[in-house]
């Protein structure tokens, strides 16, 4: 395997079960994917979307013992979604019919630009003077674990002091802040563009460790992801989330979903660690982490306030769990901070999951978004069935599992 190749894959990868999707212009939509080897083997035969095989009862060994037709080089397709070359197969993102779902400030650095995006109203230039008074505020930090006793006087503190921000209830209080990121099958995979919309000054990518749910509410697997923000919008206006989050190519996951198995479970990624690296045509460059051990919530938490008796996902979902990362290294002149250009390289990566690198482009310049659920739809209808599965190799829904003290 290459040296580029073997960047995009984990660490470990002869260890790991992956599972993508390419998109096949012969047959005109997606095929399900598993690597091996540096070779892509098309899955669609066994499982027509990532969505049925997250529902099996054990999808990492049912994918490591698949005899699946090799299709690709994994070299050859990756090289292809990074140079946007048209009509030949291309990496997707690894989700299909999942819901995309995403967890707000659940890292007290997060909590912070928040409130400062908010007092500041979305202008930019105001954002260093306003920092410094809300880290005053704040007495240099806020290390407490919310809901607690002890968030509960952070919040009356800030108030006290004329800081209160409806952020501080999704940060310090009782339940996360989790929203629908974007419409199914709209996100993009690895190589290609991310959009930013012209009407945005103040924006930045946000890094994030993506768990991919069942239907019952189990995690199966974990991916990468950049969950696109537009910083002057929602500091405007927390109503204005939809338009801050939700726009053509604003949703970057991959390069693939990692399944759990004996090697690699959720504990692992408690202390898994993300790296941001933004490179611009203009010579500029950045970095940052995403240490997960920082997380505010634990992931049960962020799962149970999304999945259970008040909320039920029948296809499963992709979670993003948050971001410690906000960028405040100034572009340009002081006190300005950071906001992206055309053209950044954005790729972000993590010792078990691999790496995913898009590049940014204005929104309004980027192709439309045409692959819905219908095309999906139509294009699943000319494929045919998959495969049935046998009595020795069930694929049958578990019970739902239950998480947090309000899912009784």
């Amino acid at each position: 395997m290459d040296a580029a190749t073997a960047g995009l894959l984990p660490a470990d990868s002869a260890r790991s079960v992956l599972v993508g999707r390419v998109w096949d212009p012969e047959t005109g939509g997606p095929r399900v994917v598993t690597v091996r080897g540096g070779q892509l083997l098309d899955l669609t035969e066994e499982f027509s979307t990532v969505a049925e095989l997250i529902e099996h009862a054990a999808p990492a060994r049912t994918v490591a013992r698949a005899a699946a037709p090799v299709r690709w080089s994994l070299k050859d397709v990756a090289d292809s979604s990074e140079h946007a070359e048209p009509n030949v197969p291309r990496l997707l993102a690894p989700i299909d019919l999942q819901v995309i779902k995403a967890c707000g400030i659940t890292f007290t650095e997060s909590l912070i630009e928040r409130v400062i995006e908010e007092r500041c109203r979305g202008d930019f230039t105001r954002a260093s003077a306003v920092r410094g008074l809300v880290m005053d505020a704040l007495g240099g930090s806020v290390a407490v674990a919310p809901g607690s006793p002890e968030a509960l006087g952070v919040i009356e503190v800030l108030t006290a002091q004329g800081m209160w921000s409806q952020y501080l209830e999704g940060g310090l209080g009782r339940y996360p802040e989790v929203f629908t990121k974007a419409p199914v099958l709209s996100s993009v995979g690895h190589g290609s563009a991310i959009g930013i919309p012209s009407f945005s000054e103040w924006n930045n990518p946000e890094p994030e460790l993506v768990l991919i749910v069942d239907s019952g509410g189990r995690v199966r697997g974990a991916t990468l992801g950049n969950d696109v923000n537009l910083r002057d919008v929602e500091g405007r206006s927390a109503l204005l989330l939809g338009m801050a989050k939700d726009n053509n190519a604003s949703c970057a996951v991959g390069p693939f979903i990692r399944l759990l198995d004996d090697d690699f479970t959720l504990d692992v990624l408690r202390d898994e660690e993300i790296t941001l690296r933004i490179a611009g045509r203009d010579g500029f460059r950045l970095e940052g982490h995403n240490s997960l051990s920082r997380i505010s919530r634990t992931f049960e938490e962020l799962i149970g306030a999304t999945y259970g008796v008040h909320h039920q996902y029948p296809d499963g979902f992709a979670l993003f769990t948050g971001t410690l990362f906000a960028p405040t290294q100034d572009r340009g002149e002081d006190g300005m901070g950071f906001t992206h250009r055309p053209g950044d390289r954005v790729t972000i990566s993590s010792p078990h999951l691999g790496t995913l690198m898009n590049t940014t482009a204005p929104t309004e310049e980027l192709p439309p978004w045409e692959f819905g659920l219908l095309a999906m739809s139509t294009h699943l209808a000319r494929l045919g069935p998959a495969r049935t599965h046998t009595e020795a190799d069930p694929c049958p829904r578990e019970e739902p599992v239950s998480h947090g003290a309000d899912d009784q």
